[in-house]
């Protein structure tokens, strides 16, 4: 069967999937009504057979920065030219190059070639393969200020373009996506597309990202493992943190040590995530690093209705260790809602515990979580809304982040809600609180938690 076979029957399972409408339920502000899904967009490759298609970066070390992208031709060489002058390369580097099957799907030649050592807060030009078109980056800062966006269950939807224009229009250094990237479901074909509508923005900064429950794509017998598009085409740097699996790494950046958490690998006490989430955390160094970050893809704390529960497990298996880090945030996707909890451990409030944000909210095909359980007084829930949106999450110094979530609403994004936070490592009470089966007080008000942390 030709890929175009595996895109036409794409076209038809996707064209009946997007013409399902969810009834509007509005759970935030009256004057907001909730948008429906929209309609796939298919992204057309329009280059040559061996010009690069799908570019994207990734962050590698300190001071390296990972290529990646996709050419029809076999013979292309894994190869990137860069440097700090458009048109003007003065270094190049080699890496490497792979391929899988799917089924009747074959991949074009996946290249992956790392490039540096690189200056912070510097713009690189650079070409992949020694031809087609010049691209460029902008290196993260080595220390504060450093901004993250965040864009979780993405898609390739009119909302996911609608998305991705908002996160453009403002600055920011790294891309942060806490899983479910193409919603191929399968689909082979479907991975090319989404790796062509997210170049513009994927090749001009870092994305890190995790996998999702749609990355899995598991198949009896013959694909047992699942993973095989996500890892083939977007590997994060695992080595390098000391992880044995894409599914679950770490790395530092501009002040920030970042935790990417697999939601779908094994994460009971004695499982290889859990043993090495125990290494990582106790290698963090908050006089380098004072704020930690942690991404996974099932919350561990929601309100909504959809996939009630499904992340209890990975919860009750790992919050300890990032309590006892002193996590700053955990963001979550998978729900496709936005909603942020105030600093929490173990069902109570607790100010020595993480904020956990849910953000699956970046524009995929199945549309948004409109229900929600009814709140009990006080709540752990701060904030909650059944929109498309992004976040972003500005950290000035050792001691201040602002976080602020953007809600779609069709051609503008409007600041929708907005939270000062303070880094745990700088807390006394917190840094000094022994462990026990009792929450820490906390540190303010559950109010005063709402406004600033």
């Amino acid at each position: 069967m030709e890929k175009s076979c595996w895109l036409n029957l794409s076209l038809h399972l996707l064209t009946i999937l997007s013409a399902i409408q969810h009834p509007l339920i509005s759970h935030a502000s009256s004057d907001y009504s909730r948008h429906p899904p929209r309609r796939l967009i298919l992204t057309p490759h329009r280059r040559s057979h061996s010009d690069p298609q799908q570019v994207h970066i990734s962050l590698v070390g300190r001071d390296r920065m990972k290529v990646s992208w996709i050419t029809d031709d076999k013979s292309s060489s894994s190869v990137v030219e860069y440097g700090k002058t458009p048109g003007k390369y003065d270094s190049s580097a080699t890496g490497e190059h792979t391929s899988y099957h799917y089924f009747f799907y074959s991949s074009g030649e996946i290249h992956h070639v790392e490039i540096g050592p690189l200056e912070a807060g510097t713009v690189y030009y650079y070409r992949c393969g020694g031809s087609g078109p010049e691209f460029s980056f902008k290196t993260p800062p080595s220390t504060f200020p450093i901004e993250f966006a965040l864009v979780g269950d993405l898609g390739q939807t009119e909302w996911t373009a609608s998305t991705l224009l908002h996160v453009n229009r403002t600055e920011y250094d790294v891309l942060l996506l806490p899983g479910d990237l193409s919603y191929a479901d399968s689909h082979q074909p479907l991975w090319d597309s989404f790796g062509r509508l997210v170049e513009p923005y994927a090749s001009r900064r870092p994305w890190m990202v995790t996998e999702g429950n749609h990355e899995i794509e598991m198949f009896p017998i013959i694909y047992p493992h699942g993973f095989t598009a996500f890892n083939s085409r977007w590997p994060m740097p695992f080595q390098e943190s000391g992880s044995t699996s894409n599914l679950y790494y770490s790395f530092e950046v501009g002040g920030c040590h970042v935790i990417m958490l697999g939601s779908y690998a094994e994460f009971e006490e004695g499982s290889d995530q859990y043993e090495w989430v125990k290494r990582d955390l106790d290698k963090v160094d908050r006089r380098r690093t004072p704020w930690l970050i942690v991404l996974i893809h099932a919350p561990w704390y929601s309100t909504n209705l959809a996939h009630e529960g499904e992340g209890d497990s990975m919860r009750k298996a790992i919050e300890e260790l990032l309590y006892q880090a002193r996590v700053d945030v955990v963001f979550a996707g998978h729900v496709h809602a936005y909603e942020r909890f105030t600093r929490v451990y173990k069902n109570k409030a607790d100010g020595c515990g993480p904020i956990h944000v849910t953000i699956g909210d970046g524009g995929n095909r199945e549309g948004l979580a409109l229900a929600f359980e009814k709140l009990t007084h006080p709540s752990l829930s701060m904030y909650r809304e059944p929109s498309f949106g992004h976040g972003r999450l500005r950290i000035f110094n050792h001691t201040h982040a602002l976080w602020s979530w953007h809600r779609n609403n069709d051609s503008d994004s409007l600041l929708a809600d907005t939270l000062w936070l303070q880094s745990l490592s700088l807390s006394k009470q917190c840094t000094h609180y022994q462990l026990d089966d009792q929450p820490s007080p906390p540190l303010l008000s559950l109010t005063t938690l709402n406004d600033e942390l």
